[in-house]
């Protein structure tokens, strides 16, 4: 079984249940999968299309903006 350990999510710490998981996993873990976001690990945006290939690992700093449509 893989230990959880800490990253912090838009600047407070969350803890990854399931060890290391790729950008994409995390997005489906705190509801925003297929939503629009920018994000940003250890301070370098990520391409939408590298999500599933990024990992997000311990101590890693991760900032998701959601964006939204308005005028």
């Amino acid at each position: 079984m893989t230990r959880p350990f800490a990253i912090t999510l838009n600047g407070s710490p969350h803890a990854l249940k399931e060890g290391a998981v790729s950008l994409e996993r995390l997005l489906e873990s705190i509801g925003l999968a297929g939503k629009p976001v920018v994000v940003e690990l250890n301070q370098q945006a990520v391409f939408p299309r590298d999500y599933s290939g990024t990992l997000v690992e311990e101590g890693a700093r991760v900032e998701i903006v959601t964006l939204a449509a308005g005028g």
